[in-house]
């Protein structure tokens, strides 16, 4: 067995661990990075974010050419298209396997040893990692810990066959004739949006009383509006059960025991950390729950190691992961860095698309120290001009009534995903509603409602 010692392992090549990873090596720390999986980029890259938004960009141009042979739309028509999903999973592979090379050179160019392979820990500092040419024994000085999270199965609907996760739904080769989906959250509307536009008969089923339970019913109705008009079946408050001879089985929130017809039912009730199998256990780390437990510096009870990403709690989301691999890189080598945040943006790729940074109207409920202003889309030129001012969509801003400190930024609408930063930017900055209402937001573009919206706040908006 070869045997090895390193100053820094990091383990999972997610968007956590390899960032962490390319910047301790820019700061030239001596660096190893395991990973079991195919492709470098974790969940994020591989089977997550990016290969969910190419084929939700699939189904938007499909969905665009279908209004264009069904009738027309800006005058444009066109024959009735069809879809070759296969083709499209290749074209979606292509850029994961494009994106696994990028970061393949980017850890080479900092000189990072990746060792592909499972890891087990038998204490804090040491593991062995099965690879393919036999075993290798690694101690190190730090430990990043990286493994990032899973699908959550249920015990009655276990995946296999025509009962599949997120993962091998964007994978399949064609587009089911019938879907149900089991979760109502951002992936299983995610997802089930973009299969309803490729042409497939969906039905969702959630158990809380309203999709996106986590977001303020203002920013979830035009995306309910949307599922009722492309006529995708609803079942709130509803428990699914077992899948047996093409149907599945629920409760409705009145009692009643259906069946539903699927070819595939997508389950998409949740992630959770991926702690087993891998010697956590061995570490004698604290947990809080079922997430590994850290500090500000992202530390965990064990000296010198590490831990980020979707390990560490949430929000589970890939620029949280990667900017605390950076703050725990910086701190090895000696910066002084801390973990603290004035927000993480969310967005959900839903249609309409769903923002939100800091602060909304569920966490400041009966408080009269807080202004806020919404400002619809479909007062902006621009939405109108790309059809983004006609499902309802908005910005709105929480602000302090004493100092007019932005305290959380929120939109519905197409596209306004590219606001989030901005949303972010101010928050970080401590900017306060004269900020954003002295920047020169740039015409024509749907960053304008930001501004009006900030206006709104302070009473003198332009455009409505």
């Amino acid at each position: 067995m070869q045997q090895t010692k390193t100053k820094v392992l990091i383990i999972g090549a997610g968007t956590g661990g390899y960032v962490a990873a390319i910047r301790c090596g820019q700061l030239g720390l001596e660096t190893t990075l395991v990973d079991a999986s195919d492709g470098l980029g974790g969940t994020c890259l591989n089977v997550g974010c990016i290969p969910s938004k190419a084929i939700i960009h699939a189904a938007s141009k499909f969905e665009t050419v279908s209004k264009a042979a069904a009738g027309g739309t800006l005058g444009i028509t066109a024959s009735k298209p069809a879809i070759d999903l296969a083709q499209t999973t290749a074209w979606k592979d292509g850029i994961v396997r494009k994106l696994n090379a990028g970061v393949a050179a980017l850890l080479k160019k900092s000189k990072v040893k990746v060792i592909k392979g499972w890891a087990h820990f038998t204490d804090a500092k040491t593991c062995t990692v099965k690879t393919a040419d036999g075993e290798v024994t690694i101690s190190a000085e730090h430990v990043i810990l990286a493994t990032g999270s899973e699908p959550v199965e249920l015990p009655f609907l276990k995946f296999g066959g025509d009962v599949i996760s997120s993962t091998e739904a964007l994978s399949l080769d064609k587009v089911p004739g019938k879907l149900v989906v089991v979760g109502g959250g951002y992936i299983g509307l995610e997802l089930g949006i973009a299969f309803r536009k490729l042409g497939a008969e969906v039905a969702i089923v959630e158990m809380a009383d309203r999709l996106l339970p986590l977001y303020d019913k203002a920013l979830t109705d035009p995306v309910a509006k949307w599922l009722e008009k492309h006529g995708v079946e609803l079942h709130l408050g509803a428990k699914a059960g077992s899948f047996e001879n093409g149907q599945l089985n629920i409760t409705t929130k009145d009692g009643t025991a259906l069946k539903l017809k699927a070819d595939k039912v997508l389950v998409t009730v949740g992630r959770k950390p991926r702690t087993q199998g891998w010697g956590l256990e061995n570490m004698g780390v604290a947990m809080a729950g079922p997430f590994v437990k850290i500090d500000d510096r992202c530390a965990t009870s064990m000296k010198n190691v590490w831990a980020v990403g979707d390990l560490t709690g949430e929000p589970m989301l890939a620029h949280k992961g990667s900017t605390q691999g950076e703050v725990v890189a910086e701190i090895i080598a000696g910066h002084d860095r801390r973990f603290d945040p004035v927000t993480i943006a969310a967005v959900c790729f839903t249609e309409p698309e769903i923002v939100s940074a800091g602060l909304g109207p569920l966490d400041v409920e009966g408080r009269d120290d807080v202004i806020t202003a919404v400002f619809p889309l479909a007062a902006i030129g621009r939405a109108l001009a790309i059809e983004a001012g006609e499902d309802g969509g908005f910005v709105r801003v929480l602000a302090s009534k004493t100092d007019h400190r932005l305290l959380g930024v929120q939109a519905v609408g197409q596209h306004v995903a590219e606001m989030s930063n901005s949303f972010a930017q101010m928050l970080e900055m401590g900017a306060v509603l004269e900020d954003v209402a002295g920047v020169i937001h740039v015409h024509p573009t749907l960053g304008e409602a930001f501004h009006e919206a900030s206006l709104r706040a302070l009473g003198h908006a332009i455009h409505i």
